[in-house]
């Protein structure tokens, strides 16, 4: 059976807080429908200052997720560690892992925007020593035990329901994210499909004496949207997968790897390339892939026209993908 995730970023460019308040409606009412439909995996993410609305709270987010959903799991990919106070984020997590019985996953990463750091005041030239210190931090944290922190001794409570702890991965795309997730015996979330990071991961576990393993994304991890007529929706709604693309192609360095990449200018260039699929129930079905990912908000897109996708995919799609 495939793994199915639905993505939510909440961007809405433009957007009024009427506007914003009714996208989190419709993406919690989403994630509810899509839990009573056997969908596995709600997915949503972290970036801060952005003009379009996207969303900075991926845990408030994810808690809102987990109390209205009951099955599916839902993971925040990625948070960026060094933006958020140590302690502070193993008690967020431990509260979710409990209110949701150990269906949150977090990947942790350190981020590819200077200004996000610059808005927190946080030194940019320091990610990666921060990066370490948070995870080594919330590791210890989740034990319920004292330890030393910064020359002081602490105690975090409460313990999360997860043993040994709530599922942390170690995200990035770098030689040293790798070998963070290796000496630390967490678990390696390549941002695309790297096989050659994958095999590097494992040369440093050998190395530390650790255990751990790789969720790495497919070849080909396209962004899907239902639609009964995809020439009308490329036509009409074009423009909010188009959005997406060039943003997150603004922000990608040469040495950024992501799964995914666009380097579409147009709505015409965007369809012929494939990062983001337009698909008819029928042709999802025949695309044969191992992992589905909806993304029924993309971009700003119409609610109703999210809601169409969404259940064009678990009405038509899902049953013949798990019958």
């Amino acid at each position: 059976m495939p793994v199915t995730v639905v993505r939510f970023n909440l961007v809405d460019p433009g957007a009024t807080p009427a506007s914003l308040h009714a996208r989190y409606r419709a993406a919690l009412e989403m994630a509810a429908y899509a839990d009573d439909r056997g969908i596995t995996t709600v997915q949503t993410e972290e970036h801060h200052g952005v003009e379009n609305n996207w969303l900075p709270s991926p845990f408030t987010f994810a808690g809102a997720v987990l109390g209205a959903t009951r099955r599916l799991a839902v993971t925040v990919s990625a948070v960026i560690g060094p933006l958020h106070d140590p302690l502070r984020l193993a008690e967020d997590i431990a509260v979710l892992d409990l209110l949701g019985g150990g269906r949150l996953v977090t990947v942790a990463g350190i981020g590819y925007r200077p200004e996000e750091y610059a808005l927190f005041g946080v030194e940019w030239e320091r990610r990666g020593r921060l990066q370490d210190e948070v995870l080594e931090t919330v590791l210890k944290a989740w034990t319920g035990e004292e330890f030393e922190y910064r020359g002081r001794t602490v105690r975090v409570t409460p313990r999360p329901y997860s043993d040994p702890h709530p599922l942390l991965l170690v995200g990035g795309s770098s030689k040293a994210a790798a070998r963070r997730a290796a000496r630390l015996g967490l678990p390696f979330f390549p941002s695309a499909h790297l096989p050659e990071l994958e095999a590097y991961y494992k040369e440093r576990l050998v190395e530390y004496g650790t255990e751990g393993w790789t969720m790495m994304p497919a070849a080909e991890t396209p962004l899907l949207h239902l639609a009964e007529d995809p020439d009308r929706t490329w036509a009409a709604y074009g423009g909010h997968f188009l959005h997406e693309a060039r943003t997150y192609a603004s922000w990608q360095s040469a040495d950024i790897r992501s799964a995914v990449r666009s380097a579409a200018t147009t709505v015409d260039e965007l369809r012929a390339e494939g990062v983001y699929r337009v698909l008819t129930p029928d042709e999802c079905v025949a695309q044969g892939l191992d992992n589905l990912v909806l993304h029924p908000l993309v971009g700003g897109m119409p609610p109703e026209e999210g809601w169409r996708s969404l259940r064009l995919f678990c009405e038509d799609v899902l049953p013949r993908l798990t019958g």
